[in-house]
């Protein structure tokens, strides 16, 4: 971003928060943006650390070179006066900036807006493996690569990220396990020009612009058209995204006039919109005011390409049978196949932790790294932790809760270290820049509490074009230049 655009941001948004009785420095004090506040001069952001760093010492292993693993690095560095800090990633560009897909996929955003090359990113003094970690033998501290490589550890780091589980839903099989950086040539075949799309991969996202260019492009010459948006049975990263594409879909249809051809529809697999009520309300209210249609509890199960047919799986709950014993009725779930024909089909897989986390000694049950939500350190394993999309923890598979998580990890991993008690904690802080309208943004920001946490003094639940100044403009290079700097 040049400096004269970044000026102009800055200036609107001065204007849009004094609105508010405000100043810049106040609000992003307030959010915490301290990345956004070195990059509107202030040099608070750059403050050295090394005069209170720690002299413990120990073999530190992160596995993962995403947003989390390089954060958590790059803060340790200054933490501690002398480390000896690991990175095993596999990937050349792993810290692209996953937030902006939804963009790519508007066409707001260009592909090159995101990539980044993770050597630009690695802290000095930090060790860089170009390699996949494969086993684990948390018993001896060991960590085996997938060149056959065995690194030892004192203490690991789990910031390995999540798979996009195409193959789970029947039709897409040959896609099987993908990642948000990295190869798309599986799903790309396999969608070709069906009309479906998936935002949750950088170059299936470019392709989801060019195929909602064709999908508005019908509507406008007269076609009635379908536009079916899905959220699975997973857990997922960034959970509001799956609204936001849909969101922007609207907007582009009402750009090129041809609204009034198109219906688009929501089928989410949960029975709310949002896990915060005031948030669900919100957004109720908008898919009312837009004319959108939704369905509560249906999983995407399969997709017929050629017929351009989603099956969703239909579950509700029933009263069953009378148990004398508790008293009570049983609950029974009731199923059914949903047949939805499509023109645009926006696929939000299921996703899972890499099954060579999620099966090993240190995952669990359901893949993820189990972890206390509080401290970020493993359940079984005290020298492991573990954060981001990969680590068992609820509402917490954003960057925005990223932003507050390698913190806690870092001041607990070094108290760790000195023998000390592991005093911070996380409490669940979760942002989502909900995109409702190019030029509109809802920040959605709550916590374990499910209540909304606003870090200004706004209604959370207003849609405003300062929170899309803020999402197009600042979060990335406050990304780029403070969380990936451990300052942020």
């Amino acid at each position: 971003m040049a400096k004269n655009e970044l000026d102009e941001v800055l200036d609107l948004i001065d204007s849009e928060i004094k609105k508010s009785g405000i100043s810049r420095r106040e609000a992003f004090k307030l959010a915490g943006l301290g990345a956004a506040g070195m990059l509107a001069g202030s040099t608070s952001a750059n403050a050295a650390t090394t005069a209170n760093a720690s002299e413990a010492k120990g073999k530190i292993l992160i596995i993962g070179g995403g947003l989390a693993g390089i954060s958590t690095a790059a803060r340790l560095t200054s933490a501690l006066s002398n480390p000896d800090i690991t990175i095993v990633e596999p990937s050349e560009k792993s810290v692209s900036y996953q937030p902006g897909n939804t963009l790519i996929a508007a066409g707001i955003y260009e592909k090159s807006d995101v990539m980044y090359d993770t050597k630009d990113f690695i802290p000095s003094g930090v060790k860089m493996i170009k390699d996949k970690a494969v086993e684990f033998n948390p018993e001896q501290n060991k960590v085996v690569l997938a060149s056959g490589e065995i690194l030892t550890y004192d203490y690991l780091i789990v910031a390995a990220g999540l798979v996009l589980d195409f193959g789970k839903i029947k039709g897409l099989e040959e896609v099987g396990n993908a990642y948000s950086v990295g190869d798309a040539s599986k799903i790309l075949k396999v969608f070709g020009d069906s009309g479906a799309t998936s935002i949750y991969n950088i170059d299936s996202a470019v392709a989801t612009w060019e195929q909602m260019q064709k999908f508005i492009e019908k509507a406008k010459n007269g076609q009635k058209v379908e536009g079916v948006f899905s959220h699975p049975n997973t857990s997922i990263k960034c959970g509001g995204a799956p609204k936001k594409i849909m969101y922007l879909t609207n907007s582009r249809l009402e750009e090129a006039g041809a609204k009034a051809n198109a219906n688009l529809t929501f089928y989410p697999n949960g029975s709310t919109m949002f896990g915060v009520k005031e948030y669900h309300d919100a957004i109720v209210k908008q898919f009312e005011q837009r004319g959108f249609k939704w369905h509560y509890n249906h999983n995407l199960t399969a997709v017929d390409l050629d017929k351009k047919i989603a099956t969703f799986n239909k579950h509700w709950k029933e009263k069953g049978e009378w148990d004398p014993d508790l008293e009570e009725y049983d609950v029974v779930t009731k199923n059914s196949a949903v047949e939805v024909p499509f023109d645009f089909l926006h696929i939000t897989p299921p996703m899972k932790a890499p099954d060579e986390i999620g099966n090993s000694a240190i995952g669990s049950g359901k893949g993820w790294v189990p972890v206390n939500k509080e401290t970020l350190q493993h359940v079984k394993y005290p020298n492991i932790f573990s954060i981001g999309d990969i680590a068992a923890v609820p509402m917490g598979k954003t960057g925005g809760s990223v932003r507050k998580q390698y913190k806690v990890l870092v001041e607990n991993l070094v108290a760790l270290m000195e023998g000390k008690e592991m005093k911070a904690k996380y409490d669940g802080y979760t942002v989502c820049p909900l995109i409702t309208d190019i030029g509109k943004v809802m920040l959605a920001e709550f916590n374990w509490t499910k209540k909304p946490t606003p870090s200004f003094p706004l209604d959370p639940a207003q849609e405003r074009y300062i929170w899309w100044l803020m999402k197009v403009y600042l979060l990335k290079p406050m990304t780029q230049y403070g969380m990936l700097s451990g300052k942020a």
